[in-house]
């Protein structure tokens, strides 16, 4: 039987950005927890950066294993860290994975209602103000890339709360419009139930990520070129911050 991996605490709680918790289990470089406010990617969102201390130790986290019991939080060298451990997410770089995937969002929401539910194919979330977004398209013009545009930008004007609710997960796949990638899915958790973040009066789909709690937090995009990735792949650059 296949464990199931716990959802990850950031999901629910990006506002919180540090914690001290008991380490559960250590190894040279690798420190597991039962909860940390580290997001450990995926679904093209990149892992958190950050911090962690114990004993007036400080090493970076330089990356993540997500097991059945934990989260196996990786140091840059093989310190054995022990005790109770203090993590520190940066919080400029949560800001930014916040803001990209809720603006991926209404991307995906623009395409999926101009373009007669296109799905989306991949997502590529950066630390730069630029990242992609990969649809099933036709060709696109430059006057539906504007209508895409403008449409994420009203979204962003009209300061609309991004909520999230758990829903079981069977009743999500009869939902049309939860489930919008072409190839992957956030999993079942293992009380049957998946996630579901609600943009209010715009967007609803399942996802497992984290986000701003409402579109104004963002700021606004321009669709700054379409590349041709395969005969239906199309990719969307977006730029934050541009006017």
């Amino acid at each position: 039987m296949t464990d199931f991996l716990p959802r990850p605490f950031a999901v629910d709680h990006p506002d919180v950005l540090g914690l001290d918790v008991p380490a559960l289990d250590a190894r040279p470089g690798a420190v597991l927890l039962a909860r940390s406010p580290f997001y450990p990617g995926g679904g093209g969102q990149l892992p958190d950066r950050g911090m962690i201390a114990w004993n007036g130790i400080v090493r970076e986290v330089v990356g993540f294993e997500p097991t059945a019991d934990g989260l196996w939080h990786l140091l840059g060298d093989d310190a054995i860290p022990d005790g109770t451990i203090e993590l520190h997410v940066d919080p400029a770089f949560r800001q930014r994975m916040c803001e990209q995937h809720t603006v991926a969002h209404l991307v995906n929401s623009a395409v999926y209602t101009l373009f007669d539910g296109a799905l989306l194919t991949g997502v590529r979330m950066t630390d730069t103000d630029e990242f992609s977004v990969d649809f099933d398209l036709p060709k696109v013009s430059p006057e539906q890339l504007r209508a895409v545009e403008d449409a994420v930008n009203a979204a962003i004007s009209d300061d609309r709360p991004v909520r999230t609710f758990d829903m079981d997960y069977d009743s999500a796949q009869a939902t049309a419009g939860l489930f919008r990638a072409k190839s992957v899915a956030p999993p079942r958790q293992s009380d049957g139930m998946i996630r579901i973040v609600d943009i209010e009066a715009l967007d609803r789909q399942a996802c497992g990520g984290t986000h701003l709690i409402s579109t104004a937090k963002a700021r606004r995009i321009r669709i700054l070129k379409a590349d041709n990735k395969g005969r239906q792949n199309r990719r969307l650059r977006i730029g934050l911050g541009s006017d």
